[in-house]
């Protein structure tokens, strides 16, 4: 009757040393199958891995469950959410990881009331735009509209009525858009205190500005170069010459003051 291999006795060998022949091969046995898996972890390791990228591309690029399905906007106040979405022109249904968000930054970034945007993606389906948008200084008038204008210069937004308290800006016809960033720059350096007291502001050219109270009185500015230095000096003017008719703060280290009745 036959036997395994491990029970096969060897000729001439007492049965202990027969148990440890046994031992022996079994032994043997086992490394021979470590050294077989040892080859075989790694075929397998990788064909996990490969399962896992493929799982992975699948679920990125072709899955259902991460094709946008929201376009969230927050920020916004001026802009409604459905403008900010049709000019970022995400599609719902795309896959989100293949969304061009710098080109949706692009888009919204090109409205004039954003001053600054942020595209990015929230998974598994949504697509985020956080938008800052530009706050008005001023009002000016333009084409018979009025327009808001920022502390860049930048005309946005449009109003029916100037909002109260808000200061307006009024350009000559040959001021440009280097002028209105000048007159922007000093309005946004006035006092608060002194901005509700500001009816307008004349610009003639970029060194040609004029500071229009709402008691008439006005003050010469002249440009933008040193703004804040010249709101302190005005300040401290309209309280020790409070009567003047007209002030010039235009070189702020020799201001003047014109008395009322003076031609």
């Amino acid at each position: 009757m036959g036997s395994s291999v491990l029970d096969e006795r060897t000729p001439g060998l007492s049965p202990r040393e027969q148990r440890s022949a046994r031992r022996t091969r079994r032994r043997f046995a086992r490394r021979q199958w470590a050294r077989r898996w040892l080859s075989l972890r790694y075929v397998v390791a990788l064909v996990l891995l490969l399962a896992a990228i493929g799982t992975a591309v699948w679920l990125v690029f072709f899955s259902v469950g991460m094709q946008v399905h929201t376009v969230r906007v927050t920020g916004n106040a001026v802009l409604s959410d459905a403008v900010v979405r049709r000019v970022a022109d995400v599609r719902t249904g795309e896959q989100l990881a293949l969304v061009d968000l710098d080109r949706a930054r692009r888009r919204v970034g090109s409205l004039a009331e954003v001053r600054s945007v942020d595209v990015t993606r929230a998974w598994p389906d949504t697509v985020e735009v956080r938008v800052v948008e530009r706050e008005a200084l001023a009002v000016v008038e333009l084409g018979g509209r009025l327009r808001g204008l920022d502390a860049e210069g930048v005309v946005f937004r449009e109003y029916d009525s100037a909002p109260p308290g808000m200061p307006r800006v009024r350009p000559s016809l040959s001021a440009g858009t280097e002028a209105l960033r000048e007159a922007a720059l000093v309005v946004s350096v006035l006092p608060e205190d002194l901005t509700t007291r500001v009816d307008h502001v004349a610009v003639e050219t970029i060194d040609q500005i004029t500071v229009v109270l709402r008691d008439g009185r006005e003050v010469l500015w002249g440009s933008a170069a040193e703004s804040e230095l010249k709101a302190t000096v005005l300040d401290r003017l309209l309280v020790a010459v409070p009567r003047a008719a007209a002030y010039d703060v235009s070189v702020p280290s020799n201001p003047t003051a014109r008395p009322a009745g003076t031609p």
